[in-house]
């Protein structure tokens, strides 16, 4: 066997949880202060990807480690220069006022990763999320799970604070149902099958918890067409109006 993870229960997730509220610092810091530190998580996993990839590939295969691995600093640039950019809009009602529609971090964010492209796919929900300034609670993927203590290594040498990612190993369907009940948790993504997805919006239709899946759609993570951009974004914000008004 390569390794062996916890299979996580319903106490780990509600400390999880409660280290994930404690880091909500992390939104309040300035949008260039998160960007900075996604751009030195982008260059810490550069520096470590021959041996995050040689680890990987006892999973997914050589070929496909490299190319997460590579495909995984991309996209931590990416979401690093996003952060800052991701700007909101300014409104012209049809009255003698003007509305700003500002884009805020929800709050605390449970991502169930997919199971394929266990390190990509992990990067691809997680970092748009904390791009946007959301604590994270992240269920790695089935597949490897082992590859969170990489990323534990990653992030501890990143300066990301403490409890702004948070993983849990464990099974996603056993899991799911404790996230989505939970009422400290302000949204959850859930990227698997269909039946996943309708799962995540009946467990959290009772506290109304913001849902974000891929209706059980295959994604190809590879493509920075499905797995990147506006769309994770706009899910990992809420918009605040403010109504400015003027007089003649």
């Amino acid at each position: 066997s390569l390794g062996e993870v916890p299979l996580g229960n319903r106490k780990d997730i509600r400390n999880a949880v409660e280290a994930a509220r404690k880091a909500s610092a992390w939104g309040k810091n300035t949008a260039h202060n998160r960007a900075q530190v996604l751009y030195y998580m982008g260059e810490n996993l550069s520096q470590r990807s021959e041996e995050v990839a040689r680890r990987l590939a006892q999973a997914v295969g050589e070929s496909q480690a490299r190319a997460e691995v590579n495909a995984g600093i991309e996209r931590i640039f990416s979401y690093a220069a996003w952060a800052d950019k991701f700007d909101g809009a300014v409104h012209n009602p049809p009255f003698r006022n003007i509305a700003i529609a500002m884009n805020e971090p929800i709050g605390t964010v449970a991502v169930i990763c997919p199971q394929e492209a266990p390190l990509l796919g992990f990067l691809s929900t997680v970092m748009p999320a904390l791009a946007m300034g959301n604590t994270a609670v992240a269920i790695p993927s089935e597949m490897y799970p082992l590859i969170a203590g990489d990323l534990y290594q990653l992030f501890d040498t990143s300066d990301l604070p403490a409890g702004a990612v948070n993983m849990v190993t464990g099974y996603a369907s056993q899991l799911l149902k404790v996230l989505a009940e939970h009422d400290d948790i302000d949204a959850i993504w859930s990227f698997g099958d269909e039946a996943s997805a309708a799962a995540a919006k009946g467990f959290s239709a009772g506290n109304l918890k913001q849902v974000f899946t891929n209706e059980g759609r295959a994604i190809d993570w590879f493509d920075t067409k499905q797995g990147e951009g506006r769309w994770f974004l706009q899910h990992a914000t809420q918009v605040k109006n403010i109504w400015v008004p003027y007089g003649e």
